[in-house]
């Protein structure tokens, strides 16, 4: 089903190179690692490639330790929007729904150093292109920017200002590992690397970079920067490429690799060293811990109110504590657990279900974005054809004549609720301020502005011996 990890083994020898297990690397790598000569042909440079996809992935682990990748995301996103929270308030989980993270938070420097992991590996590959053939040089060396683009993404939205590296550094290059650059500057090289990668591959990959995938993250980052235009245009060539919405909403998450995905990282069940567990800690009782990634009151009452069909497909009441209400657009392994929402057929802690990282459909909703160019409405045709296009799959088919920014905010909430956007959407449409600190008061948390960035994490500060200064408010 997931033909990228049929190189698994492959990566995991790369992984033997450049890593241990319990102890992945800092940004700064050791430099004896990329003068191994391994990287001598393109069979042993797409092991590196590989390598960067099962960095991402990331380890089905409750070390945090490991390189936990994406499989830690939701805790830095949507449990620190108004679209989530733990069952319990309590550990460090709790820190995120409560706006009380402590720079020592392991969550938030696991993030950290995965995804400069992430970053290592795009790098390593780049630096052995001159090994490569003619024929995989341009491919190998476009998703590798893709892929340092992508991390480099998440991390300047969560972190802000933080260290460029762009190439392989030795162990004792503390300046480049530890100075924060400024955003503007780390957007420029995302802007290229994603420009590159966008010219230098083909379609057809969805759990691999593609063109359709660099022109789909290009414009999210365009739209972030306030270019419209530009932001447009991509969506648009994405748009004439054959993706379409699946009819059943739930199908998106449970079938696949369909049409609708444009790229998602991939995970099989029952292995530990290619599952994720992220589908079992949102089920109480199945997962590791208490309950993490419940549904806030506010977001049932968005999902009532504009969610239409989407809503029985995106929360349920848990099963086992009818106050209570869980995420179900990732069942472990689509099973619904029965009647105790517990009972699994496999070990639910080593889940399949794909994450999936772009989708049509958010295609669409930036696509009417970009056409709303930062105003408070449009009535442009082309905005309220694919405004009704994800509407109508959700069996909302009453048409629209004009579509106002509120409109396509809470249209984003619910269509993509619990992937991971809705906090860096509020941030994008400028309204994160207000509609935290309203959040906030009705639940007795203490959002404040700064609360806006993640801190830098104190391990990063001790290590940079006074190179790097902390986030405001921490």
């Amino acid at each position: 089903m997931k033909t990228i990890y049929k190189y698994v083994s492959l990566a995991l020898i790369l992984g033997s190179l450049v890593a241990c297990e319990n102890d992945f690397l800092e940004p700064v790598p050791e430099a004896a690692v990329s003068s191994l000569g391994y990287f001598s042909n393109d069979d042993e440079i797409e092991t590196g490639v590989i390598a960067m996809y099962d960095a991402i992935q990331g380890i089905n682990s409750t070390n945090l330790n490991d390189n936990r990748g994406v499989q830690l995301e939701y805790y830095l996103t949507e449990m620190r929007s108004d679209n989530t929270r733990t069952k319990s308030q309590e550990g460090e989980a709790a820190q995120f729904e409560s706006f009380t993270v402590s720079t020592a938070n392991g969550i938030v420097n696991n993030y950290y150093k995965s995804f400069y992991n992430v970053i290592y590996r795009a790098n390593l590959v780049l630096a052995n292109l001159g090994n490569a053939s003619e024929a995989k040089a341009t491919q190998f060396e476009a998703e590798a920017k893709f892929v340092r683009a992508y991390a480099y993404f998440n991390l300047v939205r969560l972190y802000g200002d933080i260290p460029l590296i762009d190439g392989l550094i030795g162990p004792l290059d503390n300046e480049t590992a530890f100075t924060r650059v400024a955003a503007a500057t780390i957007y420029e090289l995302i802007v290229e690397d994603l420009g590159f990668a966008a010219a230098g591959l083909t379609n057809g990959e969805k759990f691999r970079a593609s063109k359709a995938a660099a022109e789909a993250l290009l414009a999210k980052v365009h739209l972030t920067l306030g270019n419209y235009t530009e932001a447009q245009v991509l969506c648009e060539n994405v748009m004439s490429y054959g993706f379409a919405l699946e009819s059943n909403f739930n199908d998106v998450f449970y079938n696949e690799g369909n049409n609708e995905i444009i790229f998602a990282i991939a995970y099989n069940p029952g292995i530990e060293s290619d599952s994720q567990d992220f589908s079992a800690e949102f089920m109480n009782g199945v997962g590791r811990t208490v309950g993490v990634n419940y549904v806030t009151d506010e977001a049932i009452a968005a999902l009532d109110e504009f969610g239409g069909d989407r809503t029985q497909y995106s929360y349920r009441v848990d099963p086992s504590q009818p106050t209570q209400t869980q995420v179900v657009k990732y069942l472990p392994n689509g099973e619904d657990g029965g009647a105790d929402g517990k009972s699994f057929s496999t070990d639910a802690t080593l889940s399949g279900n794909d994450w999936i990282v772009i989708r049509y459909a958010d295609v669409l909703l930036m696509h009417v974005e970009a056409i709303l160019a930062g105003g408070q409405e449009t009535s442009a045709g082309a905005a309220l054809s694919s405004f009704q296009t994800v509407r109508d799959r959700a069996g909302i088919t009453t048409p629209v004549s004009s579509i106002t920014k509120t409109d396509l905010l809470n249209e984003r909430r619910v269509e993509l609720a619990f992937e991971n956007h809705r906090l860096f959407d509020l941030i994008r449409f400028g309204v994160a301020q207000d509609v935290l600190s309203a959040f906030s008061t009705a639940n007795g948390y203490g959002f404040t502005a700064t609360d806006l960035l993640l801190p830098i994490p104190q391990n990063e500060i001790n290590l940079s011996k006074g190179l790097m200064n902390q986030n405001p408010g921490y």
